[in-house]
């Protein structure tokens, strides 16, 4: 490179490139003579909450690359690496969209600021929109409908309807879910429903028969499954960072109170409210393969219907795990993984987390964890969701033989199978 070249930098990420971007990088190198362009990676574009990019980071640099017009492509990794940036290369030029108008004026110390005009009529978010709308109807009613709506708001091309949807969130009493998700199926609508699926292993496993047959995509909702932090944590577990897991020990609790004239009936009992997200670390690192389970409860009412607290005790040929789930009692919330070399320790609340530990016998050998976490892993789930339903491949993070584990463990608290009441 000749020194008195004049060099330009811009910055974006460049998801379904499009005339417009060509135009930008046009004019980008008219400015000068050698043109720099920062192509944001897929974990910067998520703490900046864009999370629906429609191809992987390597798909966007050859896509840049494959204009010919760079001179080279770079990384955006993190904040303020523009100012090193314009620093290591020696840049004359920062060039950026017109919609940035104002907002990187203070890079004017180091070098020229130009903002260009965007090719009118045409963006990527525009592009991700139009293409296929999912409109999503929301049957059933409690605390995950506020937030279902909030997140949704954060994903191009979705929308919370009450006609015309080609979508169902269901979150009605688990009682439900199966009437509520076989018809919204035979309507010729995919599903994404709050866990567990259904109360009955039969009917869940006729509710994935259907789906299959009705070429359509059903979520198992448990929004820890895609809350960035978990997910990490079982990559590091599966690559034997703390050697073999021989025990998994999980809590959810929360405390709750009803008045003389509710129906106990009609609320989400212990079991049902945290049992799905308790037992997912379980069947995610163990498996779903155990010798033996006990199910101990205490109930809140003399109908025996409504568990105050419950735990669950697994026994697995090399391991052991053990969950407690509560909404009349309370614990610590957090998640231990027991392994022969070290383990893992999830603080509270372990379901929503951006933060986890390595722990080892040497202290000197730990390690933390930080990860963004967006909307508690509901707007990733979401993307997900309609994802698959763009691809017509289920991108789900929860297995189908998780999601009838679960049920399984539900029925069986239900006919009170191994179970002992205290």
């Amino acid at each position: 490179m000749v020194n008195n070249m004049k060099k330009v930098i811009t910055y974006g990420t460049f998801d379904l490139i499009h005339y417009g971007h060509i135009r930008l990088l046009e004019r980008a190198k008219a400015l000068g003579d050698y043109l720099i362009v920062g192509v944001t990676s897929d974990d910067y574009d998520r703490s900046r909450g864009k999370i629906n990019n429609r191809q992987s980071f390597m798909e966007r640099v050859e896509s840049v690359k494959a204009t010919g017009i760079p001179d080279e492509v770079i990384v955006e990794e993190y904040d303020g690496q523009k100012v090193d940036d314009i620093k290591h290369f020696e840049i004359d030029v920062f060039a950026i969209g017109s919609d940035w108008k104002g907002k990187f004026d203070y890079l004017n110390q180091w070098c020229e600021v130009v903002y260009l005009e965007r090719t009118s009529g045409i963006s990527s978010s525009q592009l991700r929109t139009d293409d296929n709308q999912l409109n999503i109807n929301i049957i059933g009613s409690n605390i995950a409908r506020v937030k279902f709506e909030n997140e949704s708001t954060f994903v191009n091309g979705v929308n919370i309807v009450k006609n015309d949807e080609n979508a169902s969130y269901i979150i009605s009493h688990p009682n439900n879910h199966y009437i509520d998700i076989c018809s919204s199926l035979n309507s010729d609508k995919h599903v994404i429903c709050k866990s567990p699926l259904a109360t009955k292993v039969e009917d869940a496993e006729r509710i994935f028969h259907l789906a299959k047959s009705m070429n359509k995509i059903i979520f198992d909702d448990i929004k820890t499954a895609y809350s960035i932090a978990y997910t990490r944590m079982l990559l590091l577990i599966k690559s034997e960072q703390i050697g073999q897991v021989i025990s998994v020990d999980c809590t959810c609790t929360s405390l709750n109170s009803f008045t003389d004239d509710k129906n106990l009936e009609s609320e989400w009992c212990s079991m049902y409210s945290w049992g799905p997200i308790a037992l997912l670390p379980v069947f995610q690192i163990l498996g779903t393969r155990y010798t033996k389970k006990q199910i101990i409860t205490k109930y809140l009412d003399k109908s025996k219907k409504f568990d105050a607290f419950s735990r669950i005790n697994f026994v697995y040929k090399n391991a052991v795990a053990s969950i407690k789930v509560a909404k009349f009692a309370k614990s610590e919330g957090e998640l231990i993984v027991t392994g022969t070399k070290g383990y893992i320790y999830v603080p509270a609340p372990w379901w929503k987390t951006d933060y986890f530990e390595v722990r080892y016998e040497n202290a000197q050998n730990n390690k933390k964890f930080f990860y963004q976490l967006e909307g508690e892993g509901i707007r990733n789930e979401i993307v997900a969701f309609r994802k698959s339903i763009l691809t017509n491949k289920n991108f789900s993070n929860v297995d189908e033989d998780v999601s009838l584990a679960i049920v399984k463990i539900i029925e069986d608290y239900d006919q009170k199978k191994d179970l002992v009441e205290i």
